[in-house]
Formats: structure tokens, C-alpha cells, sequence
């Protein structure tokens, strides 16, 4: 994990947005640390028109409008120059590749990132094939620009710098950072609506509680995330973890 700030520069029609990373939660608290740094580069500063034009009418037709390639090669020039080194530059398209937590470990070790969040129909893709090194999406679905996105991956990057969060073992327990789902976590009163805490947390047997969370966050991710991991491809003694408790124990 990276010691030095971590550098964001983002390309975005609507910079104001941002300060929900800047001054609030826990990306806010790591921001007044100077654990990570952000730059804002709007794309109609760099317009050839007094309109600040970014956007035009699709070749072959069809509805909306798409942003130019001149203006954004300009606009991501100036957010790259704004960045340490040589950063990644990365856009935010449905037709990405899906983000997860082995691309925020590999964007950590980048020198800076420049996150690009289209709007409109999209980007030329002269524009794409020139300056984009990754294309990321956040899952099957489409949003009405790239803002949000954006801001979900520097969370999830914010989260993983060593200092940003209270406790230091919070973002290695997060799910899918070893390929897993998370396990079920619990808290006071003991009972609740009849319901009761597994005994192993009241244990102090650390060794048991840690084996008792594998199982869980085995069994939940087979159950809800299949194409994560399969009872086949399990370890033995992931296997025998998952004879030895059950969620009731």
C-alpha cells in the first residue's frame, strides 16, 4: 500500500459534486490528513467556443449527443500535468471492464489516477483509444454520468490507504478483499427479539471466532455470490470449517 498521498485528478462537467468526498465521513477525515489529494478539471474550460461546447451530435445518427475528442484530449492533458509521475487515466463507461477489489489494489500502486466521468451518450472513442489506459464500469446498469462512479472508486481507494480508517485491520476485513463476502457481524444486546448472539463470539477463543467467521463468509458467498467461489474449488480445510459450524453455532 502506498506511504505517499495518493493523487486523484478528475475530469468532470460538474466539479461541485466532489465535496462529498472532500468534507465528509471518513474519505473527508483522510482528506484534512493529506492522505489523498484531488484536482478538478472541468471540460468547458477547454471549449473552442464561446458556448463551452464539450458535446456534438452523433455520426450515423441517433439520439443524444457525444463529447468531442478535442476537448477532452485538452481537458485530461491539464488533469494529467496536475499529478505526480505518470497516473492512470481512467474512464468511467458501462463498457468497462467491472471493478473490484484487485483494480482498486492495482490503481493503489499507480503514480496518481485521473478519472474521467463522461456524461451525454458518451465519449468519442478516438478520444478513447488514444488517452484512456482503463475503461471501468460498476455493473450492469447505466447512470446518467460518470460523477458517481467516480467518487465509488476513490472511496473504495480512499478506504485501503493505511491511516484513512480508525482501525487498521477494517480494510482487510472488508468483503471481496480476499475474495469474499463479508461475515455476519453482530453487536449488543445479546438477545434480541429472541434472537441471540452466536456463543463463539461470547467465547474469547480467538482461534475458534476466526474459524467460525471463515465458515460464514464461505458460506454466505457460495449462497449469494456463486461465481465467486464453489464448494469444488474449496481448500480442505475450508471444507472442514464449514462441517465444523453452522450459523447457529
Amino acid at each position: 500500500m502506498p506511504t505517499d498521498p495518493v493523487e486523484f485528478s478528475v475530469v468532470t462537467l460538474f466539479p461541485e459534486m466532489f465535496c462529498a468526498l472532500t468534507d465528509w465521513g471518513v474519505t473527508g477525515r483522510a482528506h484534512r490528513q493529506a492522505l489523498w489529494s484531488l484536482s478538478l478539471h472541468n471540460p468547458r474550460d477547454y471549449a473552442a467556443d464561446k458556448h463551452g461546447s464539450v458535446d456534438d451530435r452523433p455520426y450515423g445518427g441517433g439520439p443524444g449527443m457525444v463529447m468531442t475528442a478535442p476537448v477532452l484530449d485538452a481537458v485530461v492533458a491539464a488533469a494529467k500535468g496536475a499529478v505526480s509521475g505518470k497516473p492512470t487515466v481512467v474512464a468511467l463507461t458501462p463498457q468497462g471492464e467491472r471493478f473490484s477489489a484487485a483494480v482498486v489494489e492495482s490503481l493503489l500502486q499507480a503514480d496518481g489516477v485521473v478519472l474521467v466521468a463522461g456524461r451525454y451518450e458518451g465519449m468519442d472513442e478516438r478520444f478513447i483509444e488514444r488517452s484512456v489506459d482503463l475503461e471501468l464500469s460498476l455493473g450492469d446498469y447505466v447512470v446518467s454520468g460518470g460523477e458517481l462512479p467516480a467518487m465509488l472508486v476513490m472511496d473504495a481507494m480512499i478506504r485501503q490507504i493505511p491511516g484513512a480508517l480508525g482501525h487498521e485491520g477494517s480494510a482487510r476485513e472488508d468483503s471481496f478483499v480476499h475474495g469474499l463476502l463479508d461475515w455476519p457481524h453482530y453487536t449488543r444486546p445479546e438477545v434480541y427479539e429472541g434472537s441471540a448472539v452466536p456463543e463463539v463470539l461470547l467465547s474469547g477463543d480467538h482461534g475458534a471466532i476466526a474459524g467460525w467467521r471463515r465458515a460464514q463468509a464461505l458460506r454466505r458467498t457460495m449462497a449469494r455470490r456463486p461465481d465467486l467461489v464453489t464448494f469444488e474449488a474449496l481448500a480442505p480445510e475450508d471444507v472442514e470449517l464449514l462441517k465444523q459450524w453452522t450459523l447457529d453455532e
